[in-house]
């Protein structure tokens, strides 16, 4: 009899867990976000989160979200205790700024329903469960509408979380904003997120106004005038637009508002290297590094300072100093290796670094980077794998001397991003190489197919189908150059 009981009681409970599995998948909140990163990532966003909380960066309200958010990543970590404590803080942060009724619980009892579900504490999750229905039934009786503060913290995790995640923080931003377009927050962020797409992207973009993250930088600063983050961001966008008399201003107005701020000296040491200010980029990016925890960006725009310096010492061919330019490069090799030990995922960093060590004549480990970073690299980040290609077809063609290498890369960066910096640069190796071989030869029937293929990606499609038929003259049974010139010639006829 008692077999019988006890084997009943754990049916009961199996069914009411399944049943609550059920319930807790239906909130909205970090553990249904389908958030993932890998251990080394992890720990990168823990200590940038931890950064923040202790700098004490943002309003309450981003504070919040910062506790909430690291309270997700250390039960990833395996730190459930740790986790709820950060979860409370971020509630009490939430009850004192909005009080007891507001929207934003909806996240964090959400949270704290599964946090319970895993310490098989289900009487407490179901509890939390319910709060998160009747906040939600307060306030809408459409189940299926969210409530922009949480279309807001979900577009702010997505943001933080990982660039993988940057097109859904942007659709959620617009979501908030549908509903509450004056929300500096919500503006703000959407700004942010806009402004990451179009990090690598400038050339695609000929006006600067037709930018749709100046327009939101714009539209945000008008909410938030005094906002030295959004000053200093949109100075860096307008001086590479060269809009220099609005980004100086904006650069006084953020250092007169926020001077200590991490996140406005890295932007404003960036606009400094830009207008090649080096010596006052390094001083106010090394001044954010005493401040500031480890930080991958600051190591990298030093590093990149310390390049433009080494590339303008090469410039003086007459009176360059061979231990200046070594000196500058092992500084450069010192910040970049800082960068990507902090964040092993920064693939641009990673590819500068590669270079480096190419002309340092370690020619292994450089081939080691530039594999891995192929293995990393997402289909759909087409300007980081346009830079991946330049940087790999410049490694095998000056350090690694393999030619075949170097145009391999060089061709796939040109059928990436037209107009770009990096694309200019497979297009000029590209003519570089085709014209030293006709030089030799003529009749170089790749030589041409190589000008062709470059005359073609600029839209010149008369001198690339020209180029073509002096390619078949050559190479008579080539398929695939009469293939080309046959579609060209369709394409000039229309």
């Amino acid at each position: 009899m008692s077999s019988c009981s006890s084997s009943s009681d754990e049916s009961t409970s199996t069914s009411r867990s399944d049943h609550l599995l059920l319930r807790l998948q239906q909130l909205q909140c970090h553990f249904t976000w389908d958030l993932k990163l890998d251990s080394g990532d992890l720990e990168n966003l823990r200590v940038r989160l931890q950064n923040h909380i202790e700098l004490q960066i943002g309003q309450g309200d981003a504070m919040a979200r910062s506790y909430s958010l690291m309270a997700y990543v250390r039960f990833l970590q395996g730190q459930p205790d740790d986790a709820e404590s950060l979860l409370i803080q971020s509630e009490e942060m939430i009850e004192e700024v909005y009080g007891m009724e507001n929207q934003r619980f909806v996240v964090i009892y959400g949270d704290r329903a599964w946090l319970k579900y895993h310490a098989k504490d289900y009487s407490q999750s179901e509890t939390y469960c319910q709060r998160v229905q009747d906040i939600l039934s307060k306030y809408s009786t459409d189940s299926s509408v969210l409530p922009p503060e949480v279309y807001g913290t979900k577009a702010w995790t997505f943001l933080k979380f990982s660039r993988k995640f940057i097109n859904k923080s942007i659709e959620c931003f617009r979501k908030a904003l549908e509903v509450q377009p004056q929300d500096s927050e919500w503006n703000t962020g959407y700004a942010i997120a806009l402004h990451r797409t179009e990090e690598y992207v400038l050339k695609t973009i000929e006006d600067v106004e037709d930018s749709p993250c100046v327009k939101q930088f714009r539209v945000a600063l008008q909410i938030s005038p005094h906002d030295a983050v959004l000053q200093s961001m949109l100075a860096v966008k307008l001086g590479a637009y060269k809009k220099y008399i609005e980004a100086e201003n904006l650069v006084r107005e953020a250092l007169k508002n926020d001077p200590d701020n991490p996140h406005v000296c890295r932007y404003i040491g960036k606009y400094f290297r830009n207008q090649d200010h080096l010596n006052e980029s390094i001083d106010l990016l090394q001044r954010s590094l005493k401040r500031d925890c480890p930080s991958a960006f600051i190591h990298h725009q030093l590093a990149l300072c310390y390049k433009r310096k080494k590339n303008l010492e090469h410039c003086h061919r007459e009176f360059c100093n061979p231990r200046t330019v070594r000196d500058l490069r092992n500084k450069c090799i010192v910040q970049l290796e800082e960068a990507v030990k902090i964040k092993d995922s920064f693939v641009l960093a990673w590819t500068d670094l590669a270079l480096l060590y190419g002309e340092n004549k370690d020619l292994k480990r450089a081939e080691k980077i530039f594999h891995e970073c192929s293995q990393k690299l997402l289909e759909s980040e087409t300007s980081l794998r346009q830079i991946f290609h330049q940087r790999c077809g410049d490694f095998h063609f000056y350090h690694n001397r393999n030619e075949a290498e170097a145009i391999h890369h060089y061709k796939e960066g040109l059928k990436l991003l037209p107009k770009e910096w990096e694309w200019k640069q497979c297009a000029k190796k590209l003519k570089k190489i085709s014209d030293r071989r006709l030089s030799f030869n003529n009749n170089d029937s790749e030589a041409l197919a190589l000008l062709a293929l470059v005359a073609k990606a600029e839209g010149r499609r008369r001198k690339a189908a020209h180029l073509y038929e002096m390619v078949l003259d050559c190479n008579q049974g080539s398929q695939e150059f009469l293939s080309e010139l046959c579609e060209l010639r369709l394409e000039i006829r229309d």
